[in-house]
């Protein structure tokens, strides 16, 4: 009997050591999620990697959300002879860019982002999508809201736009196909507009029975007239880009698929000006166009006299006397 217990003891210890190395599991951290730690198996001597099956699927799950997570609003500092060009590109392919809350929030941490470089001196503002810049709000998020909901969405969307405008460095919109709704009166926003002859570009809120709320009842009659951002708001009319060149809603309208690159050279040639001057500039004009005659001389003088003492300035008259390209820091 003595023997039978020791043999039965020793298949045990013998059986308890050969499944230590499968059981065993040492955490370490997980650099794709920080400060989250998973599990990690050891493996056997010349044998496979064993890992329990609700462990393999919880790990399948983390790199799948990791790898399919996208962002809706991307930012691109261009560098070398480009540097000071910065790109805000709509990134949401599945909702043609529609504005949700998701990608509202990428907008504004854009404008921060660009509020917060001081080497930015231009922004372009695009689509990554084909043939879509913006199709407006996500109406499929908005059915989900309640009234005051709606209405918190709406009037985040009207200052976030106006932020946008704020901007103090110059910025132009690229629009290829539809810009419609929101995506509109965030064109409406920028400084410079560019389109390719496929862009479309609409104000459709009066069919859903709301109007534009985010500008483009104001931003819209200032930019083409009175009389005519009426009827393209009472009738929701979609026009081509050869009409919107045509009413002045954009500065050029070139061949499908070269808007950026006219947008880019734009940008390139306010990106050799000085960035103060371009600032000042873009102040005084903004704010002079909203007062009359009078009041808008007196923000030109200021906004002059902000750069009488600047490096730039000399920097700009010493270029002009030696026939040489100057070299603006923003001094």
């Amino acid at each position: 009997m003595q023997k039978v217990g020791e043999l039965i003891s020793r298949s045990r210890h013998h059986l308890h050591r050969s499944i230590r190395p499968i059981a065993s599991l040492s955490r370490v951290g997980d650099s794709n999620f920080p400060g989250g730690t998973t599990t990690t198996p050891r493996t056997l001597p010349g044998g496979p990697v064993c890992q329990p099956p609700s462990l393999f699927r919880a790990s399948f799950r983390r790199h799948l959300i990791l790898q399919t997570a996208s962002e809706p609003v991307k930012l691109n500092r261009l560098s070398e002879s480009d540097t000071g060009i910065v790109e805000v590109k709509f990134d949401r392919p599945e909702a043609k860019n529609a504005i949700g809350k998701e990608m509202l929030k990428g907008i504004q941490r854009a404008i921060e982002a660009v509020n917060g470089d001081s080497s930015t001196n231009v922004v372009m503002l695009s689509s990554s999508v084909p043939r879509v810049f913006c199709a407006g709000a996500d109406l499929k998020e908005r059915r989900l809201m309640g009234p005051s909901e709606v209405q918190s969405f709406v009037n985040s969307l009207r200052s976030t736009f106006s932020s946008f405008e704020a901007i103090e460095v110059p910025t132009i919109a690229i629009v290829e196909g539809a810009a419609l709704g929101g995506g509109l009166e965030l064109v409406l926003s920028c400084d410079i507009r560019v389109c390719g002859e496929s862009a479309t570009f609409s104000l459709p809120e009066t069919g859903l029975a709301i109007i534009p709320g985010a500008g483009g009842t104001q931003r819209l009659p200032r930019m083409v007239g009175r009389s005519i951002a009426k009827e393209l708001i009472f009738t929701g009319r979609r026009i081509d880009a050869n009409e919107a060149l045509s009413i002045g809603l954009v500065n050029y309208c070139v061949p499908t698929g070269e808007a950026y690159q006219k947008a880019l050279q734009l940008a390139r040639e306010i990106n050799q000006k000085g960035p103060l001057a371009l600032k000042m500039a873009k102040k005084a004009i903004s704010e002079g166009m909203e007062v009359d005659l009078s009041s808008a001389l007196v923000i030109e003088e200021q906004c002059y006299e902000e750069l009488l003492n600047t490096e730039d300035r000399l920097e700009g008259l010493a270029a002009f006397a030696e026939k040489r390209k100057p070299k603006y820091t923003g001094k």
